[in-house]
Protein backbone atom coordinates (compact mmCIF):
# COMPACT_ATOMS: atom_id res chain seq x y z
CA UNK A 1 0.00 0.00 0.00
CA UNK A 2 1.12 3.64 -0.87
CA UNK A 3 1.80 6.13 1.74
CA UNK A 4 1.38 9.61 1.56
CA UNK A 5 4.17 12.31 2.54
CA UNK A 6 2.74 15.86 2.26
CA UNK A 7 5.49 18.65 2.13
CA UNK A 8 3.96 21.85 2.67
CA UNK A 9 6.56 23.91 2.38
CA UNK A 10 7.09 22.33 -1.63
CA UNK A 11 5.17 25.34 -3.40
CA UNK A 12 3.40 22.67 -5.27
CA UNK A 13 -0.13 21.76 -4.40
CA UNK A 14 -1.51 19.03 -1.84
CA UNK A 15 -3.45 17.23 -4.49
CA UNK A 16 -0.61 16.99 -7.56
CA UNK A 17 1.63 15.56 -4.20
CA UNK A 18 -1.00 13.03 -4.46
CA UNK A 19 -1.45 12.61 -7.90
CA UNK A 20 2.42 12.40 -8.42
CA UNK A 21 3.25 9.89 -5.44
CA UNK A 22 0.42 8.06 -6.88
CA UNK A 23 2.27 7.70 -10.33
CA UNK A 24 5.59 7.12 -8.87
CA UNK A 25 4.40 3.86 -6.80
CA UNK A 26 2.65 2.74 -10.33
CA UNK A 27 5.87 3.18 -11.90
CA UNK A 28 7.74 1.33 -9.86
CA UNK A 29 5.31 -1.44 -9.46
CA UNK A 30 4.58 -0.70 -5.71
CA UNK A 31 0.92 -0.39 -7.25
CA UNK A 32 -0.74 -3.04 -9.78
CA UNK A 33 -3.59 -3.20 -11.11
CA UNK A 34 -5.92 -4.53 -9.15
CA UNK A 35 -4.98 -2.90 -5.96
CA UNK A 36 -6.82 -0.62 -3.63
CA UNK A 37 -5.71 2.74 -3.32
CA UNK A 38 -6.06 4.34 0.87
CA UNK A 39 -9.21 5.52 1.72
CA UNK A 40 -9.74 9.19 1.37
CA UNK A 41 -10.16 8.73 5.37
CA UNK A 42 -7.31 7.14 5.53
CA UNK A 43 -5.28 10.10 3.84
CA UNK A 44 -6.98 12.27 6.19
CA UNK A 45 -5.90 10.99 9.27
CA UNK A 46 -2.48 10.03 8.17
CA UNK A 47 -1.83 13.78 6.62
CA UNK A 48 -3.67 16.06 8.13
CA UNK A 49 -5.15 17.18 4.52
CA UNK A 50 -8.65 18.30 3.52
CA UNK A 51 -11.26 15.03 2.52
CA UNK A 52 -11.96 17.16 -0.92
CA UNK A 53 -8.11 17.14 -1.27
CA UNK A 54 -7.63 13.56 -1.61
CA UNK A 55 -10.98 12.79 -3.81
CA UNK A 56 -9.88 15.66 -6.15
CA UNK A 57 -6.33 13.81 -6.64
CA UNK A 58 -8.29 10.73 -7.19
CA UNK A 59 -10.65 12.21 -9.64
CA UNK A 60 -7.22 13.46 -11.20
CA UNK A 61 -5.85 9.90 -11.50
CA UNK A 62 -9.28 8.52 -12.79
CA UNK A 63 -9.41 11.17 -15.78
CA UNK A 64 -5.60 9.69 -16.65
CA UNK A 65 -7.32 6.47 -16.47
CA UNK A 66 -5.12 5.12 -13.78
CA UNK A 67 -7.79 4.44 -11.30
CA UNK A 68 -11.95 3.60 -11.34
CA UNK A 69 -13.78 4.07 -7.92
CA UNK A 70 -15.66 1.34 -7.01
CA UNK A 71 -19.00 2.49 -5.46
CA UNK A 72 -18.82 1.03 -1.76
CA UNK A 73 -15.46 -0.83 -1.73
CA UNK A 74 -12.99 1.94 -2.64
CA UNK A 75 -10.81 3.34 -5.33
CA UNK A 76 -8.62 0.65 -7.66
CA UNK A 77 -5.55 0.72 -10.14
CA UNK A 78 -6.85 0.17 -13.46
CA UNK A 79 -3.07 0.19 -14.93
CA UNK A 80 0.32 0.30 -14.13
CA UNK A 81 3.18 2.78 -15.59
CA UNK A 82 5.39 0.02 -14.28
CA UNK A 83 8.39 -0.86 -16.80
CA UNK A 84 11.08 -3.66 -16.26
CA UNK A 85 13.86 -1.06 -16.29
CA UNK A 86 12.78 0.66 -13.46
CA UNK A 87 11.98 -2.61 -11.14
CA UNK A 88 13.65 -2.45 -7.91
CA UNK A 89 16.04 -5.36 -9.09
CA UNK A 90 17.22 -3.69 -12.40
CA UNK A 91 20.63 -3.04 -13.54
CA UNK A 92 19.57 0.73 -13.47
CA UNK A 93 18.45 0.89 -10.64
CA UNK A 94 21.92 -0.59 -8.99
CA UNK A 95 23.89 2.11 -11.12
CA UNK A 96 21.59 4.84 -9.84
CA UNK A 97 21.69 3.82 -5.92
CA UNK A 98 25.87 3.11 -6.70
CA UNK A 99 25.99 6.53 -8.07
CA UNK A 100 23.89 7.98 -5.19
CA UNK A 101 26.30 6.20 -2.49
CA UNK A 102 28.90 8.11 -4.44
CA UNK A 103 27.24 11.53 -4.25
CA UNK A 104 27.06 11.16 -0.35
CA UNK A 105 30.54 9.58 0.09
CA UNK A 106 31.64 13.10 -2.08
CA UNK A 107 30.00 15.29 0.52
CA UNK A 108 26.18 15.71 -1.40
CA UNK A 109 23.49 16.28 0.99
CA UNK A 110 19.86 15.00 -1.00
CA UNK A 111 18.90 18.49 -2.41
CA UNK A 112 22.69 18.56 -4.28
CA UNK A 113 22.36 14.93 -5.44
CA UNK A 114 18.35 16.28 -6.78
CA UNK A 115 19.46 19.05 -8.36
CA UNK A 116 22.37 17.38 -10.33
CA UNK A 117 20.23 14.46 -11.51
CA UNK A 118 17.34 17.19 -12.36
CA UNK A 119 19.91 18.96 -14.27
CA UNK A 120 20.91 16.19 -16.19
CA UNK A 121 17.63 14.49 -16.74
CA UNK A 122 16.48 18.13 -18.09
CA UNK A 123 19.48 18.09 -20.86
CA UNK A 124 18.98 14.53 -21.23
CA UNK A 125 15.34 14.80 -22.26
CA UNK A 126 14.99 17.82 -24.04
CA UNK A 127 12.98 18.05 -26.85
CA UNK A 128 10.95 14.05 -26.44
CA UNK A 129 14.24 12.39 -25.22
CA UNK A 130 16.99 13.46 -28.15
CA UNK A 131 19.60 12.86 -25.68
CA UNK A 132 22.47 15.35 -25.79
CA UNK A 133 20.45 18.14 -27.70
CA UNK A 134 22.09 21.23 -27.77
CA UNK A 135 20.02 24.26 -28.33
CA UNK A 136 21.81 27.33 -29.90
CA UNK A 137 20.15 30.76 -29.46
CA UNK A 138 21.02 34.20 -30.39
CA UNK A 139 22.55 36.44 -28.31
CA UNK A 140 22.28 39.70 -30.01
CA UNK A 141 18.72 40.60 -29.80
CA UNK A 142 18.04 39.78 -33.35
CA UNK A 143 14.77 37.83 -34.24
CA UNK A 144 15.47 34.63 -36.52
Amino acid sequence: MVEYHIDRRSGVATYLQIVQQTKQALRLGLLQPGDRLPTAKAVVTATAVNPNTVLKAYRELEREGLVEPRPGLGTFVRRSLARPEAAADSPLRAELAAWADRARAAGLDREDAAALVTSVLDERFRDGGTAGATTVESTNGENG
